[in-house]
């Protein structure tokens, strides 16, 4: 058996489309629209052009629990953005966010339309418009405010690190695992300190860190990203783990995984969100009851 020769870097990088993995269909090294398409409009305040990726999820888990607390002016439609087929690099949705990723947020509630991009500034745009889910007091404020940077900061190494190269990439590189392994597992014991003394990531309240928190950590504490739970041992971080489940048993929260969801059990799938009833009517197992009557 001959060795796989050492890669060596060349002195000019170029673009290989074949070496992407899984991924390799949407990555590119470049910015910009790769097309010409408007993106519909619907009748509220807000529009959300995104999917039910732990990114995704922060936002429409925001604007349910904006909703249940009785703020009528969080109403919005959630138009879903297909990544895999590159709905992304599309020219209206790059008007709106030009870095190509969802979720993409349109405020059309005052006289001139806000735009807004990148989760964590969506979480607290609406914070801030709304007085909710972000503590008054320096103190608390301050603590949520880490925490929903540490996130934003801390995710990129569990999903473009750990999860690229353990589920993801064309082969499988021990060095590559081991690392991103290694930091996943030290942000989840991060998490797990944090949570023994305090309920919430901020302390007592429920706030926008832990909506930013929970779609990548709490997804990743029950096994349900990269099938890697066992691998991860996740089952030993017992305060995750009671976080975890303590906020997905909130009605808004059940409400908010369901909104742009193309996976998992049809009946937790709500391709687009325009008015509350939609939980009830229009989840893909009623449409499929519809289409098949």
């Amino acid at each position: 058996m001959t060795d796989t020769p050492a890669y060596v870097p060349p002195k000019v990088w170029t673009w290989n489309k074949e070496n992407g993995g899984q991924f390799a269909s949407i990555n590119r090294p470049i910015a910009g629209p790769t097309h010409d398409k408007e993106l519909p409009v619907g009748k509220h305040p807000f529009q959300l052009y995104s999917l039910a990726t732990p990114n995704g999820v922060k936002v429409t888990v925001m604007l349910e629990e904006l909703l249940a607390l009785g703020h009528k002016g969080a109403e919005y439609d959630a138009w879903l953005i297909r990544i895999g087929n590159g709905d992304q690099f599309g020219s209206g949705f790059v008007d709106i966010n030009p870095n190509s990723k969802i979720p993409a947020l349109m405020d059309r509630s005052g006289p001139e339309p806000i735009r807004v991009f990148e989760s964590g500034s969506i979480l607290f745009y609406l914070a801030e418009k709304f007085g909710a889910f972000l503590p008054k007091d320096i103190k608390s404020r301050t603590e949520a405010m880490s925490w929903l940077f540490w996130q934003m900061g801390s995710a990129p190494y569990l999903g473009g690190g750990f999860g690229h190269f353990y589920a993801y990439a064309p082969t499988k590189i021990e060095y590559a695992i081991d690392r991103f392994a290694m930091e996943t597992k030290r942000q989840l014991d991060v998490l797990d300190r944090r949570l023994a003394d305090n309920e919430y990531l901020a302390g007592s309240e429920y706030t926008i860190a832990d909506m930013a928190v929970w779609p990548w950590y709490g997804a990743l504490a029950k096994g349900l990203v990269y099938g890697a739970g066992e691998f991860l041992s996740v089952q030993d971080y017992k305060h995750v783990q009671r976080w975890t489940d303590q906020i997905a048993k909130r009605p808004a929260v059940k409400r908010g995984r369901m909104v742009n969801r193309v996976s998992g059990d049809p009946a937790s799938q709500l391709h687009e969100r325009h008015d509350a009833s939609d939980f009830e009517t229009k989840t893909q197992d009623k449409i499929g009851e519809v289409a098949a009557s």
